[in-house]
């Protein structure tokens, strides 16, 4: 590993960013949350504990990508009986589908610091295209010699279209559970040798 901190970022309009390479998430500083509307008055929030990523940084950085996978029994909502019905087959179905897959198509840049990732999410046996929107928070080395960078990101899928349609009608009009879910990652990546 090089001693230079400038060996291992370069300078691309206006950022500095990671050299090309291969990095995977680290597990023990991400976040892989999402956010539900219960009741149509209040936010439920919760986490997938497990979750793996790779990100292949280009040298032009917009031909990057990630391929991440989800353990969908990791689901963490601080709630038992709730986890258990999220892996229950009326939700993520845990035991038939283990896994929640994600493997980018492609990068655009936005503005500044911020970019647009598209790809692929699979639920159950559902995949559709899902638009992240991305910012990079910066890289560095760590105390213990590690090149790391930081990231954030988030977007919103309707869960109905993935196969997770469970729901309960209120008396006072709306669903227990809205459809809308948004999905909410923050984690940092450390470059592979």
């Amino acid at each position: 590993m090089t001693s230079s901190i400038e060996a291992v970022t370069r300078d691309w309009d206006s950022l500095t960013i990671p050299a090309a390479g291969t990095y995977a998430l680290d597990v023990a500083h991400k976040r892989v949350g999402f956010v539900a509307r219960h009741m149509m008055v209040s936010k439920v929030r919760g986490e997938f504990n497990e979750a793996t990523a790779t990100i292949t940084v280009a040298e032009d950085p917009l031909q990057s990508s990630v391929v991440a996978t989800i353990q969908a029994a990791s689901v963490d909502t601080t709630q038992t009986d709730r986890d258990a019905h999220l892996r229950s087959p009326e939700f993520l179905d845990a035991e038939k589908f283990p896994t929640l897959e994600f493997r980018s198509t492609g990068v655009k840049s936005r503005r500044g610091s911020e970019f647009v990732l598209t790809g692929e999410l699979t639920i159950k046996d559902v995949t559709r295209p899902v638009e992240l929107e991305v910012e990079f928070e910066g890289v560095g080395r760590s105390p213990f010699g590690q090149d790391i960078f930081g990231f954030s990101a988030s977007t919103e899928i309707d869960r109905e279209e993935f196969g997770l349609t469970w729901n309960v009608a209120l008396e006072t009009g709306g669903v227990l559970v809205s459809r809308k879910i948004k999905i909410e990652i923050e984690g940092e990546a450390v470059r592979q040798a």
